[in-house]
């Protein structure tokens, strides 16, 4: 008979958990190295317990880490598994109800991202015996539907320990997809609470080492050969490079490929750092938020070679960015749903670099013509001359953000790692950023949820230390997204984890500000004012008195405030070396002006305008929609 060992579903659960391995060739790390937890009654006396019981017995198995927010929980999972190429991640804990709700956004964002996280939200009862309990949705049309229900469509995987006996096959299944380069995402695992508790026979088989391999399939031979063939007779070639291609750890063998043939790059936010910046063929972001560069060599581009890329309505402009009548799609990437978009007919469902590795073999001989080469040359050494223009100081007392990110750059090192999500930062640093290693871009722009920032970034952080990795990760924010989600910061405090935070202080929403004025509506409900009575509206000229250098100070943090004048951005330099120097995290506020932009990288974003309005704004809107939506092409092909 085979060994057993007597447990509660919550002790086998932590246990298995503390077994797993990820292997991805030479590599091999804990899948699930920790997990965060917030305790109510829903998984106090289950998780809770359990991770108690480990943490005196066997403190490395599953260690645990506090966290103030059960979303932010999440966004730290998130961060982590990016900096570790989506081989490992945390699990998140929250109680019954409320605590569990929270998860969601971390779970829709962790799914879009395809970046993996595993969520444990406690249930209600499984016996029913004392419902309604404290915190427990009820429905009359479906008494079992339970609030954990909503994480069905946001969750890669989702089940429900209903019986003891059903944790088997359910943690089984869950690894999987955790561990799936083509299915990742959020994996929910809803554990009632008395289940939690309950006793059963554990298979000692069930809590040994278990290693979970990371696939890497071949592109099949004639799906490639059918793509080489397109490639060579290509007179305008382009690849655009997403994520999949950092995550296939593929940027060594994709460099190669481009060196070999002049094939240009251009860049999702997830592809950020597939090439650095200053690397010939790297014409920096593409689409919406993307460079001049980019986007005009994307706009008569013959064949685009889309490379781990979901293809986002940014990375393709609302389908604007690809002009050329005749423009072909060969899609690389692990997910059929990727590699069929746009209605390819040269889908190559493959690991990206075992792709790009056979594709520069097919290759051999290739390059693209030398008039083609040169203006590729010249579109890059254009653009990069306008980033210089923007970056430079002008002695302004409210400096532009372009300056800013322009001072911050050129105070961080080679492979400090900027973090970034929502409002106007992530458009500015797709096109402003120079990115100089493959970590070192880690905007979260599938989800673009504001509030991801400062967890995301200690998430980051985390993962480099647990990697013996010291590099900085500076967190970029705005006041809007600060306000957002901020409480995580005590958790960098607790733990000691150094992340430097700039705040850009700008009284609003200087992203959706700038939009509402693109679309007529005049930056209604976008400042931050106090409330004029008699117009009814927050459009006045009086900011709020919010003190958040103040604010962050009450966390422990250290605070270093630059205050408004021509100096601001020297200043601001200052603070970034004083902040790189320490050992602790430290938080640097400074004013911006929202109204100065970025150069204009020529793309377009669909946000549809009013077909009829009383303002005139809104119908002069209407108008360049109307023109910039007749660009738009179902690209199919």
């Amino acid at each position: 008979m085979a060994a057993t060992k007597r447990m509660t579903v919550s002790q086998a659960l932590v246990e298995f958990l503390g077994h797993q391995w990820t292997v991805d060739g030479d590599i091999r790390e804990r899948t699930i190295p920790g997990m965060f937890g917030i305790f109510g009654h829903g998984n106090v006396a289950g998780i809770g317990q359990a991770l108690k019981q480990y943490n005196v017995e066997e403190p490395d198995l599953m260690p645990y880490y506090q966290a103030r927010n059960e979303q932010a929980m999440v966004h730290q999972s998130v961060g982590y598994a990016r900096m570790h190429r989506r081989r490992g991640t945390y699990a998140s804990a929250a109680s019954v109800g409320p605590g569990a709700t929270n998860l969601i956004t971390g779970a829709a964002l962790a799914t879009t991202n395809r970046l993996p996280a595993l969520l444990l939200p406690s249930d209600t009862f499984a016996t029913r015996v004392a419902d309604p309990v404290l915190q427990q949705l009820e429905q009359p049309w479906d008494i079992g539907l339970t609030v954990n229900d909503a994480f069905r469509p946001v969750s890669k995987f989702f089940d429900r320990v209903q019986r003891p006996e059903q944790l088997f096959s359910i943690a089984l299944a869950a690894m999987r997809v955790l561990t799936d380069p083509a299915e990742t995402g959020a994996v929910t695992i809803a554990l009632p609470e008395d289940v939690q508790a309950e006793m059963l026979d554990v298979p000692v088989e069930f809590l040994q080492d278990r290693e979970w391999h990371i696939r890497r399939p071949r592109p099949e031979r004639a799906a490639l050969a059918r793509a080489v063939e397109v490639i060579k007779n290509a007179k305008n070639p382009m690849i655009i490079a997403g994520g999949g291609v950092l995550y296939s750890d593929a940027e060594t063998q994709l460099q190669a490929l481009v060196e070999q043939t002049g094939i240009p790059v251009g860049t999702s936010q997830a592809g950020g750092g597939v090439l650095a910046w200053d690397h010939a063929q790297n014409l920096g972001g593409v689409g919406a938020t993307g460079t001049l560069a980019a986007n005009r060599i994307a706009g008569d581009a013959d064949v685009i070679i889309g490379i781990g890329t979901r293809y986002s309505d940014f990375t393709t402009a609302s389908r604007t960015a690809f002009q050329n009548p005749d423009v072909t799609f060969i899609n690389i990437n692990i997910a059929s749903f990727d590699a069929y978009k746009h209605g390819t007919q040269l889908p190559v469902i493959a690991d990206a670099r075992e792709a790009i590795v056979e594709l520069a073999e097919a290759l051999q001989g290739f390059t693209v013509a030398e008039d083609y080469a040169q203006r590729i040359a010249k579109e890059k050494a254009a653009w990069d001359a306008e980033v210089d223009k923007s970056f430079a100081p002008s002695g302004l007392e409210l400096p532009g953000q372009p300056e800013i990110i322009g001072a911050v750059q050129a105070s961080t090192s080679e492979k400090d790692v900027i973090v970034q999500a929502a409002g106007s930062l992530p458009g500015d640093l797709h096109k402003l950023w120079r990115v100089r290693d493959a970590l070192g871009y880690h905007v979260e722009y599938a989800f673009s949820c504001m509030g991801y920032e400062i967890a995301g970034g200690i998430g980051a952080k985390r993962g480099l230390d647990a990697a013996g990795d010291d590099r900085d990760v500076v967190i970029m924010v705005g006041d809007g997204s600060y306000l957002m989600l901020n409480t995580e910061l005590v958790t960098a405090v607790a733990e000691g984890i150094k992340v430097i935070v700039v705040l850009i202080q700008n009284h609003g929403y200087a992203s959706i500000g700038h939009l509402s004025e693109t679309v007529g509506s005049q930056r209604f409900g976008t400042w931050y004012r106090e409330y004029d009575a008699e117009a009814k509206n927050f459009q006045g000229e009086q900011i709020l008195p919010v003190d958040l250098a103040m604010n962050a100070r009450s966390y422990g943090m250290d605070v270093i405030e630059v205050e408004p004048s021509a100096n601001a951005i020297e200043d601001l330099k200052a603070a970034m070396a004083t902040a790189k120097a320490s050992e602790k995290s430290t938080f640097i506020h400074i004013n911006s002006d929202p109204l100065i932009y970025a150069p204009d990288g020529a793309g377009w974003w669909d946000v549809p305008v009013s077909e009829t309005s009383t303002l005139d704004s809104t119908n002069e809107a209407r108008e360049d929609y109307l023109k910039n939506q007749a660009r738009q092409r179902p690209l199919l092909g």
